[in-house]
């Protein structure tokens, strides 16, 4: 995407944004709340219209093609929240995930590979979805965003409110999804693991991308210690602490 600028009627928040993500790349985005991470991802996946610039994907640009036609052409979003159907039940959710494909039977196939890789799904897929556990709900969130077959899956904030060990879970999901050939862009406020698992990572502040780099450089980064880490207490929250209302952006 270049120079990529959207927002909520008169007010602006993402301002001359550019970035890109490769083929084949893990691309991490962190930034403080409000940073406006959130928006930048409801743009790419066609739930904003940008104000100006532009976003290309497989060699076409997309900035105003409808959401629908950017799933169908493999461009993904797990959102923030999860956003799951809660008193339909764990296999109709997933369904959910399928609406833009004609191919039933390729379908039940997925669904049933979804299964065997989240087996916990398989054993609760007839019960309501409200159930769940949060980190169940959140594999839920990344099996349904499979039914749609994506060639770029972008995630916000898979940890968010997670415990430690579900959060390493969703982490080891996320490196396993990218090690059978998915291309992920991932947003988390846990930048520390986010570099750990991502090729390249890129840093954004008050609707701006203020520092790109490959994501070793940035760990290291003496200005990203010195700007998001601070002292000892700085440091954990945005490493491993969780907030409780994320990018309201």
């Amino acid at each position: 995407m270049l120079d990529l600028e959207a927002g909520y009627g008169r007010i602006q928040v993402l301002r001359r944004v550019s970035l890109e993500v490769v083929t084949g790349e893990i691309v991490a985005l962190i930034g403080a709340n409000g940073a406006g991470k959130t928006t930048l991802m409801k743009t790419i996946c066609g739930l904003l219209i940008p104000n100006a610039g532009s976003i290309e994907y497989d060699g076409i640009r997309i900035e105003l093609k409808s959401s629908a036609d950017r799933v169908r052409r493999g461009l993904v979003l797990v959102p923030e929240g999860r956003h799951i159907l809660r008193h339909m039940t764990v296999y109709e959710n997933l369904l959910m995930g399928a609406y833009a494909r004609s191919d039933q039977l390729a379908v039940k196939t997925d669904i049933e590979e979804v299964f065997r890789r989240f087996p916990i799904l398989g054993e609760r897929k007839h019960l309501s979805a409200d159930v769940l556990s949060g980190g169940e709900q959140q594999m839920m969130a990344i099996g349904r965003a499979l039914l749609s077959r994506p060639k770029l899956l972008m995630l916000d904030e898979p940890s968010l409110g997670l415990s430690p060990i579900l959060v390493n879970e969703i982490f080891s999901i996320i490196t396993d999804l990218h090690r059978v050939g998915i291309t992920i862009f991932l947003v988390e406020q846990n930048a520390l693991k986010a570099l750990q698992v991502a090729d390249r990572g890129y840093v954004m502040e008050m609707g701006r991308i203020v520092m790109s780099d490959s994501s070793q450089k940035l760990i290291k980064s003496e200005a990203l210690r010195d700007a998001y880490l601070g002292g000892e207490g700085e440091r954990s929250a945005l490493l491993g602490g969780r907030v409780q209302h994320e990018d309201p952006l």
